[in-house]
């Protein structure tokens, strides 16, 4: 029929106060469509197609938080990108630990490659692609093991086992090439310094940066050396 509009869902999402994730929201290129104190404190935003609200508790924890929003996207390395210029435009980095992070995008067992947001308030805003955008086609050993455990560590939030997946993984397959190895083993820097095991990713970004690389693998690898890059400035004083 014509003049119908579709149904739409627009989720609401608790936080402590809205002035911690309003900025959060702005930096990812959000606009503020609405907002009030009373009488309870509440807001949306909007960035294209994806809408959201907010509503403020008094003594809420976002560490407690459960709430959850699955975003369809037709490209999710280019809303990441965008979503990381914006945090380092107005926040000088991109969190990679704690509350708030972003995760980067990667294919997760039986899912096109995606990638994760936990505002501050503490709620996940889980990016996907309508269809396989190519991230989980790959059928080198490594990226299988990457795979489980981005699952484990991007979408249930358990970093510890994120590590186990990926330390046992890296150890079965020793004689995998370098450009299987430095994508996982990257991976395996940025959940160690997720849970704040310093030495420990230092001592494989010391281990990256040793690898005899040629000309024709650093150009493979050339984002993973980028973000390994990152990583290191994360741990310097």
């Amino acid at each position: 029929m014509f003049g119908v509009r579709p149904e739409t869902v627009i989720p609401g999402l608790p936080c402590r106060d809205l002035d911690d994730v309003l900025p959060f929201y702005d930096a990812l290129g959000f606009e503020v469509t609405y907002r009030q104190q009373r009488p309870n404190p509440f807001a949306a935003v909007r960035r294209g197609g994806i809408q959201l609200h907010f509503f403020a508790v008094e003594g809420f924890d976002p560490a407690d938080s459960m709430g959850t929003v699955v975003v369809l996207v037709p490209d999710t390395g280019a809303l990441h990108r965008a979503f990381a210029a914006g945090l380092r435009e107005a926040f000088g980095r991109v969190p990679l630990s704690g509350i708030p992070r972003m995760t980067r995008p990667r294919s997760k067992q039986g899912t096109s490659a995606g990638f994760s947001v936990v505002d501050p308030g503490g709620n996940w805003l889980r990016i996907s692609a309508f269809a396989d955008d190519g991230g989980g086609s790959a059928d080198d050993r490594l990226s299988r093991v990457m795979a489980n455990a981005s699952r484990q560590a991007d979408s249930h939030g358990d970093e510890a086992a994120g590590v186990r997946v990926l330390r046992n993984g890296l150890d079965r397959h020793a004689d995998a090439p370098a450009t299987e190895r430095v994508p996982a083993l990257v991976f395996l820097i940025e959940l160690l310094v997720r849970t704040d095991d310093r030495d420990g990713a230092a001592a494989l970004l010391a281990e990256v940066a040793g690898m005899d690389l040629s000309d024709a693998e650093r150009e493979v690898l050339a984002g993973d050396l980028a973000i390994a890059e990152e990583l290191a400035a994360t741990l310097r004083p």
